[in-house]
């Protein structure tokens, strides 16, 4: 895993870069929020590819589990990925939800992470 810095506006934005799933549980997910939040990051990029599969299925209240523990410490989270391939309306509902509110997003490009973001 290789962090990178984008500095915007004065707001630092933890870029997440792994070619690895890096979050297969909740117990990963919080870990890996806690050590970026501690090294003073308050914002995080991540990309789809570095979750496991089973985040987007909510039935198993494994995405709400993470990401209320982003709330829960402030910290702004962007996804990236390719959303549309999900076709189940709660995947749909539960994105749109969280891109209005602005604390989780599911972005397309990192352009779109850094701007929602900053």
């Amino acid at each position: 895993m290789k962090l990178e810095t984008h500095i915007i506006n004065n707001t630092r934005i933890a870029e997440i870069v792994s070619e690895e799933i890096l979050i297969n549980s909740i117990e990963e997910g919080a870990q890996l929020l806690v050590d970026i939040y501690y090294q003073d990051f308050d914002r995080i990029i991540l990309y789809e590819k570095n979750i496991m599969p089973l985040f987007f299925d909510l039935k198993n209240r494994i995405a709400g589990e993470i990401l209320q523990k982003f709330s829960n410490f402030r910290v702004r989270l962007a996804i990236i990925g390719d959303f549309k391939k999900y076709e189940s309306k709660s995947v749909k509902d539960f994105i749109f939800e969280s891109n209005k509110n602005r604390q989780i997003n599911f972005v397309s490009n990192l352009e779109e992470g850094l701007e929602r973001l900053s």
